[in-house]
């Protein structure tokens, strides 16, 4: 096989006058299964349909969006892997220099807002016909949502984009479906049953069993309004006026994306109505084995050869993604939003056939980069009750505490790891997927932990506690404190048994909603005690679909309508991330100041759980640096993004 086409040569060479679809991606072309694109891409032409790609069009001129022609059935457009929005600004809202999906890294090679400007320019361009909007971007922002870059509530991207069809959550089934409507003649402004997409209507246009619904719930009262299968939530014209109507809507969103239980989900904006039909069914192991199957190049293009390649390959080149869905249910994560809760698994089989086809690859030198999803050790399904009735509602399996119906089981998950190691063209097999440690935690047995410590690790094991304070980790969604301590300890005690040394890397999150400086404090303080200072930290990022995105948002907690803190303050978030960093010089007069406001001159001094030095013992000693730059130099390579001496967790964890 070969690539899809990319231009009208690459149609002629196959001998086709004409494209069914044509799929405008705003990534570089990538022909691997971690990218979307590629995927959908790959099934219509498995099944018969012919497709091209133009990724990363000129959206400033027509040129490059008619390069191949008029295609027969439609367009289907993404933005890509991330949103445009966090591709292009930090969460402090500067603009990013680099671009890891563009040819070179270089950034500037998608507009803001993709979507809607691809789906615009498509829609001025062949005028009438059909346009459907999918990946992440789509996905995520299909309600009325909370757009971080804007500072207010945005309409949902279907009427920004004037599309015809949104498909959300993992797209493979519902474009299909789509797919062979169009072929069979139906016209798009029909096809408004398939689950897995919404669709934006007038109301004289809706279904009749849509239009009765509302009719019936115009009179009702209350934040939500359902009947059967139907839930009718606040207008964009009321959750622009009212946070707690936001909350109380997202909520509604929030519980009704399982494809066993949700409801079809209404929101009016303005004189329309948009409409969520229910999720997709999950794709069972065969489907999803043969998507896993179909021929990718499994590389970019060749023609981003002369512009040094696309970068985002190499994270994923020698990677196997073993299954789909996370259970986890952390607030900043939109998984819930997008590939749902339930796990879809692939065959062993699937999964060994492709690391078989990693080892013929040019470069691959022994080393499989990672076997996993979303969280690595989620292989297997949650519980039995989800396979017949669906997730539970206004519950989750993991928090606040682990569901009594939870199984817990890793050998499954061992066995396929097992198999991986023994391919006799296999040196070793990592695990860089994050590890959900809490559910490690509750196996009774250690065969999983300890080869995962043996064979698993190459010196260091990332693992996201995010946080320590419980107050804020219960709004994170995650375990508490004394949950990772246990792992910690289990995990040092662990290597030292199998004559290891090995370090944990935690990710952490400054600035969630719940923390406020007091809370910073105490992470700060922790991190003291393991004499260890992260080279990176993550300002809390609030991107479209997150329950996390709503409290910073609202500052409610849509679980429960309670008030939650919000650092907001570009001052105080600054505070918050230095103090996760503050023996850094250029940090020193923020946590000075935070941990004044906080109370917490006792961390100020020569004791040895003080954060910092006093204020005039710092500039003495910044004046002597200055006289001497080789001591400088010296103090500022010390200790950069790794423990600062071997973790002692036995005597930090009692």
């Amino acid at each position: 096989m070969s690539f899809l086409p990319i231009s009208k040569k690459d149609m002629e060479d196959r001998g086709w006058d004409e494209l069914d679809f044509l799929y405008i991606s705003g990534d570089a072309y990538v022909d691997h299964p971690s990218f979307g694109h590629a995927i959908i891409t790959r099934l219509l032409e498995s099944e018969g349909f012919k497709v091209g790609i133009i990724a990363q069009p000129d959206w400033k001129s027509n040129k490059d969006f008619m390069m191949l022609g008029r295609p027969k059935y439609g367009v289907l457009i993404s933005s890509g892997v991330i949103d445009s929005m966090v591709n292009h600004y930090t969460a402090s809202k500067k603009p990013r220099n680099d671009d890891l999906y563009s040819p070179g890294g270089k950034a500037g090679f998608r507009p803001d807002r993709a979507v809607i400007v691809y789906a615009n320019k498509v829609k001025e361009v062949f005028k009438d016909i059909p346009v459907i909007i999918g990946g992440i971007e789509a996905s995520l922002r299909r309600f009325a949502h909370y757009d971080y870059w804007d500072n207010k509530v945005r309409r949902s991207i279907l009427q920004d984009a004037k599309a015809d069809i949104l498909v959300y959550g993992m797209g493979e089934k519902p474009v299909v479906e789509i797919a062979n409507l169009l072929k069979q003649g139906v016209a798009i402004k029909d096809i408004k049953d398939i689950r897995g997409t919404c669709y934006l209507s007038g109301y004289d246009s809706l279904p009749e069993k849509i239009t009765g619904f509302i009719e019936q719930a115009e009179g009702d009262s209350g934040n939500k309004k359902v009947l059967g299968k139907y839930s009718l939530i606040h207008s964009y014209e009321e959750v622009v006026q009212d946070k707690r109507k936001y909350a109380e809507a997202f909520k509604v969103q929030y519980d009704e994306q399982d494809a066993l239980t949700g409801r079809t989900i209404i929101q009016q904006h303005g004189d329309r109505y948009l409409v969520q039909n229910p999720p997709s069914y999950a794709l069972n192991t065969k489907e999803l084995d043969r998507v896993y199957a179909l021929p990718y190049e499994r590389t970019y293009h060749p023609e981003y050869e002369k512009d040094g390649g696309i970068a985002a390959i190499r994270e994923v080149e020698f990677s196997i993604t073993s299954h789909r869905g996370c259970y986890g249910g952390c607030s900043f994560c939109a998984l819930n939003f997008h590939q749902g809760r339930v796990i879809q698994s692939r065959s062993q089989a699937s999964i060994i056939n492709e690391a078989k086809k990693l080892t013929w690859l040019p470069g691959f030198k022994g080393y499989i980069h990672d076997i996993g999803g979303p969280t690595a050790n989620f292989r297997s399904k949650a519980c039995e009750k989800q396979v017949k009735s669906g997730v539970c509602k206004g519950k989750q399996c993991m928090h606040p505490d682990p569901c009594k119906n939870l199984i817990v089981d890793h050998s499954e998950y061992l066995s396929l790891l097992r198999k991986l190691r023994e391919l006799p063209e296999v040196k070793k097999v990592f695990i860089r997927s994050g590890i959900r440690y809490d559910y490690l935690m509750l196996d009774k047995n250690d065969d999983f932990f300890t080869e995962l410590c043996e064979h698993h690790v190459s010196g260091q094991l990332k693992v996201a506690p995010e946080h320590v304070v419980d107050r804020v980790l219960d709004k994170m969604g995650k375990p508490g404190r004394k949950v990772y301590d246990r792992f910690v300890k289990k995990f040092y005690d662990i290597n030292n048994k199998i004559g290891k040394e090995q370090y944990l890397v935690p990710y952490l999150i400054s600035s969630h909603p719940g923390s406020d400086l007091k809370a910073a404090v105490e992470l700060a303080e922790y991190l003291k005690g393991l004499g260890y200072m992260p080279e990176q930290v993550q300002d809390f990022y609030p991107t479209p679909g997150t329950l996390s995105t709503c409290m910073f948002y609202t500052e409610l907690d849509p679980r429960n309508m309670t008030r939650v803190y919000v650092p907001k303050s570009p001052k105080e978030k600054a505070m918050q991330r230095a103090l996760l960093q503050y023996r850094k010089k250029e940090n020193y007069n923020l946590v000075y100041e935070a941990l004044k406001l906080a109370g917490r001159d006792d961390l100020i001094g020569f004791g040895n759980k003080c954060l910092i030095r006093p204020r005039r013992v710092e500039k003495l000693i910044e004046s002597k640096q200055k006289q001497n730059p080789k001591q400088k130099q010296n103090q500022n390579q010390k200790h950069k993004g790794k423990p600062l001496k071997k973790i002692d967790n036995k005597k930090r964890i009692k």
